[in-house]
């Protein structure tokens, strides 16, 4: 199966159902898959060859979501580059993969002037509101519109089978330039099967999606409305808070996607007036959720399932935790998902028993291919598994797991502290701070000492009309952590740096200045 069946098995079945939702627009099944064909067949008509890479430079919009399928119907592979993303890291992206043609809009345009030079495999430029075709350079300008307009809206003939590239998501590297994860069709199809699986979606689903597809979290939500025959309410951002709430209540939203940066938020405001008789799952990835902020989550929407979830762009998703346990086990990310087996290793890759930290080791089909043109990155996280020829994916994350395999994040390899000759985690001294009202958002890094080796710093945000001082702060972690837990420092933000996905973002914390 090939991703872009999601959609053509919906538009066959559902043709004249809701499909996508974006401001006041609103499209069916059958009218998103029209465009889509009409735009395949441009992009084949502009030259496309199979397995050529297609850049989406797009706002969360209905013309990203149909170029995304677009791409896959014309057998080519598609990238969503974040919308913020500045010149020179589209340039470094377009020139990494070679993307022959990009799909973008008007507003972006002089942006994307400032990257065209020296890119020699960029061919077309696909732009929406663009007034006319014409020349730029030795690249073809083609607007958006004429192809919807003209091109033909057969369905082209199938170029793809289930082990081609369906994508590259682009990912943050070790070395500080963006590495390209490779993800085949069955990738997609097997994740998003295990993850519609688990979630129970129905074509009734309605899913709220406020992340950017260039987050594959945010990606993964038009990808399985559509294979479910659902209905996607896309918003651009998260930039207003209160008409969000009002879209949720007036579409009936049953599903919303979350962060923990998106939850902070929400817990921040005064929902009193609103009531969501229809909202029946939340969902968090991208990192774990404090156990605080389930606890206070599960007040605020006593009737709804909270799926607490665990993944990396490397094979999608992970682990989640049964509704049931949410109350239970609120430090748990769950257990491996359907059709695939998780475990934990110690250093020498030997399998460890419950209460033991290690790595966790993912096996799956929606384990991805590997990095794309990084061979030896590949190999550092892609190793041989039980079988001959197998490779499995090293997670680069710390877990511990229970007597029942349920799951504990500890932290990024890279990210325990040593402190005293001693390892600490992060996110055990996190969650302690975030179980003291009056915090709203809580991060903990390591920062160079001449006697400890490292000492532990808190940063942390307030609540609206909170009052705590650091010695409030640092009462509350000597009650509740070992002395050498304690951070050393605490640090008052106004607000979190963040990073494009919605993770507060540790490295800029920590530079001089640094926010964003």
């Amino acid at each position: 199966m090939q991703v872009e069946e999601f959609l053509e098995r919906s538009a066959e079945r559902l043709p004249g159902k809701t499909a996508l939702v974006c401001g006041p627009r609103r499209l069916s099944y059958k009218e998103i898959e029209s465009q889509c064909n009409r735009l395949a067949n441009g992009l084949l008509s502009a030259g496309l060859a199979r397995w050529d890479r297609v850049a989406v430079y797009l706002d969360n919009s209905v013309e990203a979501a149909v170029a995304v399928f677009a791409i896959l119907k014309a057998g080519g592979v598609f990238l969503v580059v974040n919308p913020t993303t500045k010149a020179e890291k589209l340039a470094y992206v377009l020139n990494d993969c070679r993307a022959t043609a990009l799909i973008t809009s008007a507003e972006k345009l002089d942006r994307v002037r400032e990257c065209l030079a020296q890119r020699p495999h960029l061919k077309v430029l696909i732009v929406a509101g663009a007034a006319e075709e014409q020349q730029i350079g030795d690249k073809r300008l083609l607007p958006l519109e004429g192809i919807l307009a003209c091109a033909s809206e057969q369905r082209p003939v199938k170029r793809s089978i289930d082990i081609d590239l369906a994508a590259l998501i682009y990912t943050s590297g070790s070395t500080g330039k963006p590495k390209g994860v490779m993800v085949t069709h069955l990738n997609i199809v097997s994740a998003a099967t295990s993850i519609t699986s688990y979630l129970e979606n129905t074509t009734a689903d309605v899913i709220l999606n406020l992340l950017p597809l260039s987050f594959d979290y945010g990606l993964y939500q038009l990808l399985m409305a559509f294979k479910i025959g659902g209905t996607l309410v896309l918003e651009p951002s998260f930039a207003y808070f209160y008409p969000l709430i009002e879209t949720l209540v007036r579409e009936q939203v049953t599903g919303l996607p979350l962060v923990p940066t998106i939850a902070s938020i929400l817990l921040q405001h005064d929902l009193s007036k609103y009531s969501f008789p229809h909202l029946q799952y939340i969902t968090n990835t991208a990192a774990a959720l404090p156990t605080q902020q389930i606890r206070d989550l599960r007040r605020l929407f006593p009737q709804v399932k909270i799926y607490s979830m665990y993944g990396l762009t490397e094979c999608k998703r992970v682990s989640y935790l049964p509704p049931a346990q949410i109350d239970v086990r609120p430090g748990s990310v769950g257990r491996g998902m359907p059709n695939e087996e998780v475990y934990i290793v110690d250093e020498n890759g030997n399998r460890v028993g419950p209460g033991v930290v290690g790595e966790l080791v993912v096996r799956g089909s929606n384990v991805m291919k590997g990095y794309w043109e990084l061979p030896e990155e590949t190999e550092r996280v892609l190793k041989p598994g039980p079988f001959p020829g197998e490779k499995v994916l090293y997670t680069g994350d710390l877990f511990t797991s229970d007597a029942e395999g349920y799951l504990y994040w500890v932290g990024r390899k890279d990210d325990i502290i040593k402190t005293r000759g001693e390892k600490v985690s992060p996110k055990e001294v996190e969650d302690v701070l975030y179980s003291l009202p009056g915090i709203a958002d809580a991060a903990v890094v390591g920062v160079p000492d001449e006697v400890l080796g490292s000492a532990i710093k808190a940063y942390v945000t307030q609540m609206p009309g909170a009052r705590l001082s650091e010695q409030d702060v640092l009462r509350h972690c000597r009650e509740h952590l070992e002395d050498l837990m304690v951070p050393k420092f605490i640090e008052f933000r106004d607000r979190m740096p963040t990073t494009q996905n919605g993770k507060i973002n540790k490295r800029a914390l920590t530079e001089v200045g640094a926010l964003e």
